[in-house]
């Protein structure tokens, strides 16, 4: 798994190479329609791995997918509605980047126990 802090005002797909170039590719990377765009699709191709990515709703020419593959992205949507319930993470008290990886580690570790 990856994560990558960014501003609130840069959009996801902006961000997409931060999440390719694995040592050993992953069979699937499954994205929210943010990062639907061809350009995406075909870079995670070209990294060998499966593109699980519904089509915007008005796609000319929706691109099917695994739909029970991206059920389970229902985890990442869970912790991060846990993870806004931690008013110093949900507010960005930690102005540094460092400091909010910090707090989003030990809120992992602080789920991952319970």
């Amino acid at each position: 798994m990856r994560l990558s802090i960014t501003g609130g005002h840069v959009h996801d797909s902006q961000i997409m190479d931060a999440f390719l170039d694995w040592g050993k590719p992953p069979l699937a990377i499954v994205a929210d329609k943010a990062y639907g765009s061809a350009k995406i699709r075909q870079n995670i191709a070209d990294e060998g791995a499966l593109a699980v990515i519904p089509s915007k709703s008005n796609a000319r020419k929706p691109i099917p997918h695994d739909a029970n593959l991206y059920a389970q992205r229902n985890i990442v949507e869970r912790f991060f509605c846990n993870m806004k319930d931690m008013r110093r993470l949900a507010t960005r008290f930690e102005k540094l980047r460092r400091n909010v990886l910090s707090m989003l580690h030990l809120f992992a570790i602080r789920c991952w126990i319970k």
